[in-house]
């Protein structure tokens, strides 16, 4: 599993690879459209202290992608080894996003820009 693949692939499905996008209304940023609830998350967990204009910083939104799914897209949490489909949908849909059948059409995307 290369997870660089997949934030490439995640990239270009959420912005089009614009490290500027801003979506959902205002409220997600960056090429990853991230959202504050993400970013308080990571902040809650890992101890960061990133602020949600951190997103258009490419490098520190990859470092929060990873440190998202690697808090929810865990064997513990799934029962199994987490595939890329479910941290794709982790990304989409959040902590259950790999259960919710309205994350599936945006796998579908990621899937294939892989």
């Amino acid at each position: 599993m290369n997870i660089l693949a997949l934030i490439s692939a995640i990239i270009m499905v959420e912005s089009g690879g614009n490290t500027y996008a801003v979506g959902d209304n205002g409220r997600a940023f960056g090429s990853m459209q991230i959202h504050q609830c993400v970013i308080d998350d990571v902040n809650r967990v890992y101890n960061t202290h990133y602020v949600h204009e951190d997103a258009f910083n490419e490098h520190k939104a990859r470092d929060m992608f990873i440190k998202y799914i690697h808090m929810y897209a865990t064997h513990r949490r799934l029962g199994r080894e987490p595939t890329m489909e479910d941290m794709a949908r982790i990304w989409n849909g959040g902590p259950n996003g790999y259960r919710k059948e309205s994350t599936i059409k945006y796998w579908e995307k990621v899937k294939e820009r892989l």
